[in-house]
């Protein structure tokens, strides 16, 4: 009997709406990021909760969740209606069952913010507010998740991806979802932020089973940035604007600390005129690929030249390079 009674369970629980979790939306006025980062004991999270637009506005809709609020809430931000407004005419128009369940949190174009945590939401519900982000969640462990993820997100320096990432691992580290762990997810968009050509979503990131979620999207979040910033770098260095180009770089192997990185850094310092960190970076990228060395002893004038070729020419740095390696 008992057997029985826990598969009716379980398949009530896949069967029900509830997306159960924290999520913080959040907006960067100064790069014009929008963007949500979500976690829960549910399995693909990313794929219910966030919404975002650039220039639009962003939109977390959970609990005794409408995924409607999503798609919708965004049609209507571009219509130029403020959060509060959308939040009002999502309500009205939603005609589907558990609406006293919902919990929803909308920042408009503007940085204005609006939130809903009905009365019936599953307990422990609720959310908290700053000036550029909302923290909400449900089946909490209690009012300490979502305090604890404004704290982080306006300790943290740096851009949005940042500020969101640092809020919900402090959520989690608070206690989070008081299931467990399955899935997080977060989502950035900014105008024309994204990576190759005619792309908004500066990142788009989702774990969607796995025990450890939240530290799977930190793997994830760096290797998104990592790339985001070996682009730029390129396309920074290919505009002659060498000492951008040098900052991205830097941001690139921290990102991504892998030989290519460093290589890529050591070029554009070289180009700067800063041999001492070039030197630096160099040997960093032979340490973590011994197959590197064979770059630095290439003629200058053959194949091996291309980014390397005044490098490769300099005798004397080369021998500084090479000496104990």
């Amino acid at each position: 009997m008992k057997q029985l009674a826990g598969l009716l369970l379980a398949a009530v629980a896949l069967h029900g709406a509830d997306v159960n979790t924290f999520s913080i939306v959040g907006y960067d006025p100064v790069n014009g990021d929008w963007g949500v980062a979500v976690a829960s004991r549910y399995f693909s999270v990313g794929a219910v909760v966030p919404w975002a637009e650039a220039g639009v506005g962003a939109i977390a809709t959970q609990a005794d969740v409408n995924v409607g609020y999503g798609p919708r809430g965004l049609e209507l931000l571009r219509q130029g209606l403020s959060a509060r407004q959308v939040l009002a005419k999502l309500q009205a128009e939603d005609i589907f069952p558990d609406k006293q369940g919902r919990q929803v949190a909308i920042i408009d174009g503007k940085g204005n913010i609006a939130t809903y945590t009905g009365p019936n939401a599953p307990v422990w519900a609720g959310d908290r507010q700053g000036k550029t982000w909302s923290a909400q969640g449900n089946i909490l462990v209690g009012p300490q998740v979502p305090e604890a993820m404004g704290r982080a997100f306006e300790a943290t320096d740096g851009e949005l991806a940042e500020k969101l990432f640092a809020a919900l691992k402090a959520g989690d580290d608070a206690g989070g979802d008081q299931r467990g762990k399955q899935s997080a997810s977060m989502i950035v968009v900014r105008k024309g932020g994204g990576r190759n050509y005619n792309n908004d979503r500066y990142l788009y990131l989702n774990v969607d089973d796995n025990p450890q979620p939240i530290p799977e999207l930190r793997r994830l979040l760096n290797m998104n940035l990592g790339y985001l910033y070996q682009e730029k770098a390129g396309n920074l260095s290919s505009a002659g604007k060498t000492k951008e180009a040098r900052d991205a770089a830097a941001k690139y192997a921290h990102y991504m600390p892998s030989a290519q990185a460093y290589l890529s850094l050591g070029i554009t310092d070289y180009n700067l005129g800063d041999k001492p960190a070039a030197l630096a970076d160099f040997r960093q990228a032979i340490d973590l690929d011994g197959a590197f060395r064979q770059r630095f002893q290439a003629p200058a004038g053959g194949n091996g030249g291309g980014r390397l070729r005044a490098v490769l020419a300099d005798k004397e740095f080369l021998k500084q390079l090479l000496a104990d390696r």
